[in-house]
């Protein structure tokens, strides 16, 4: 039996007998707004774990630094153990979510050039924003780390709006997380519709997480238009 890592929200670590690899769990559960609303949906973590496998190595093979090593079975992941950095960036092409509100802009207006920003990964304080200078002064990251990482986010931005047009989606915004491995940045956690808003280019319905945030439609339905999708050109 494995012995438990770490467990979060959507996945639970698992160590192996080698020091710097783990096992990635993918879990059914889903949560929203800082896990105040909750629910599990059957073989929800198939799916994230299948879309993710794919996006993953479609980075890997595009010379994306990440945690990634293999797909080992319907639910888990083998990667790579890396120390992460708490900090979420979100990539935003369009307006939606927070933005949207924030700054009263209209749901779907496509911005000249991605936003990038930084959010503290934390539950208890609600994920604050975060600028350069707040996150240096936590000591979370170095100035030279952050640009790095913003530049790796915008290659990563770049390769999926390419990867997502192919299917007929928009992606309209994503969160990454970044891990250090090996005096490395890498890319870790995972990318799935539960970490993006995915749009359908013609109806522009959600085939994301929103659909349970907003209780608007059949999440796994979705999910499985998703990865259907990205299975007809995982070879790209």
């Amino acid at each position: 039996m494995m012995k438990l890592f770490i467990e979060g929200k959507a996945k639970k670590l698992f160590l192996t007998n080698e020091n710097n690899t783990l096992i990635q769990y993918f879990k059914d559960d889903a949560t929203a707004f800082n896990n105040k609303k909750r629910n599990t949906f059957t073989n929800k973590g198939i799916l994230n774990n299948n879309i993710s496998t794919i996006i993953y190595e479609y980075l890997n093979k595009n010379k994306i630094k990440t945690h990634f090593i293999k797909k080992v079975s319907d639910r888990e992941q083998l990667i790579k153990k890396v120390k992460i950095i708490p900090i979420e960036i979100v990539v935003r092409n369009y307006a939606a979510g927070s933005l949207s509100k924030k700054f009263n802009i209209e749901n779907g207006i496509k911005f000249n050039s991605p936003i990038i920003e930084h959010y503290l990964k934390s539950d208890e304080l609600d994920d604050p924003f975060m600028n350069t200078d707040h996150i240096t002064l936590l000591k979370l990251a170095t100035i030279q780390e952050i640009r790095k990482i913003n530049k790796i986010a915008i290659k990563i931005n770049y390769l999926l709006l390419n990867l997502f047009s192919k299917i007929g989606i928009i992606l309209i915004d994503f969160k990454l997380e970044f891990g250090r491995h090996k005096n490395n940045l890498v890319l870790a956690d995972e990318i799935s519709p539960d970490s993006c808003r995915l749009w359908d280019k013609k109806s522009k319905l959600s085939f994301d997480k929103d659909l349970f945030r907003q209780d608007k439609g059949d999440l796994i339905e979705a999910y499985k238009h998703i990865f259907d999708k990205l299975s007809r050109i995982k070879n790209v």
